[in-house]
């Protein structure tokens, strides 16, 4: 007899694991120093809860309004637009202030973080204002803009890494990759108030996108505003992954993972079950991850590269495989 799990259970299984994870990345090891520990960790596991959240938030949403599961927002140029600002500014700057401070100091790290949200947010929201009028099948002309800017930025950032010193180089190296071990606590703020107000602005849509889902005919037929929720919801999408990608750095695949591990384990294709799954699945995924780097393999790791690597194979297993007759 076959057993039927609602997606209520699923959901609380998988939190459990999740909450699971977050109490022993927290408490193992402590040994009493409560007071250097849990501040330490806490900065580490609340940026990694946001990092997941707002990835696999704006993963399923984007999916969904291009009704295709193996694209994400990374496909815009985000990550490569990141690398180019990260190699304009030491290329230009320097990775130093004159007098030997870090460059993080040049007006605060405030300020620094949030010229890269505002840049590639508004690239993206030019890209779509400027593609996104018109044309029925814009939304495809979109995409295929995203994949050539993404190819511009990448071309560009090769070619200022090879105008910076080595020196400097190997501080944007450190930068190319997402990282949790130096989060800086007031960036973490401005980071979660942004992210929570692009939520709230999400939520109050949240019955229009699984009528989205449908695709464009049936949604326009059934009296959604479809080009006004379409651009409203990539420029949520747009601060989300900005803000994610300003605060450690680039996450190619992690949305691609989790996303496609949520349509498979949800046991529903409704949005209130397929977003809070997505998201619990990227906190197994970030602090288990992290866990076993640091306490069962006492690697000195980045569990990012990890994540994109699993994430590159799931990607070339789903635009490789064949459908089943």
């Amino acid at each position: 007899m076959k057993l039927d799990v609602t997606p209520q259970v699923r959901l609380l299984l998988l939190a459990g694991a999740a909450l699971a994870l977050v109490a022993t990345f927290l408490l193992i090891g402590a040994n009493g120093n409560w007071s250097f520990v849990l501040p330490f960790r806490g900065a580490k596991l609340a940026a990694m809860v946001l990092v997941a959240y707002a990835i696999a938030v704006s993963s399923v949403l984007f999916q969904s309004i291009t009704h295709n599961r193996i694209l994400t927002p990374a496909i815009m140029g985000f990550d490569t637009l990141y690398l180019l600002i990260q190699a304009v500014i030491i290329f230009t700057l320097g990775s130093n202030l004159p007098g030997g401070a870090p460059l993080a100091d040049l007006g605060g790290a405030n300020v620094r973080f949030a010229v890269e949200v505002v840049l590639m947010t508004g690239f993206a929201c030019l890209l779509f204002r400027a593609l996104f009028t018109g044309a029925a099948h814009s939304l495809h002309l979109m995409l295929l803009a995203g994949i050539v800017f993404g190819l511009l930025f990448r071309s560009l950032s090769s070619f200022v890494m090879r105008l910076i010193d080595p020196n400097e180089f190997m501080v944007l190296q450190d930068r190319m990759f997402a990282s949790f071990n130096s989060i800086q606590t007031g960036l973490l703020w401005v980071a979660t108030v942004a992210v929570a107000l692009a939520s709230l602005l999400a939520w109050r849509l949240r019955q229009r996108y699984d009528v989205l889902a449908l695709g464009r005919d049936i949604a326009v037929n059934l009296g959604i505003d479809y080009r006004r929720t379409v651009m409203l919801t990539l420029a949520l999408i747009a601060v989300m992954v900005s803000v994610s990608t300003a605060l450690v750095g680039p996450v190619t695949f992690f949305g691609l993972l989790v996303s496609n591990l949520a349509y498979v384990t949800a046991g529903s294709d409704k949005h209130k079950h397929l977003l809070p799954m997505a998201v619990l699945w990227g906190v197994v995924f970030l602090v288990g991850g992290q866990l076993l780097l640091e306490r069962v393999l006492e690697l000195n790791a980045t569990v990012s590269v990890v994540i994109e690597f699993a994430g590159g194979l799931l990607f070339l297993f789903l635009i490789t495989r064949r459908k089943q007759p």
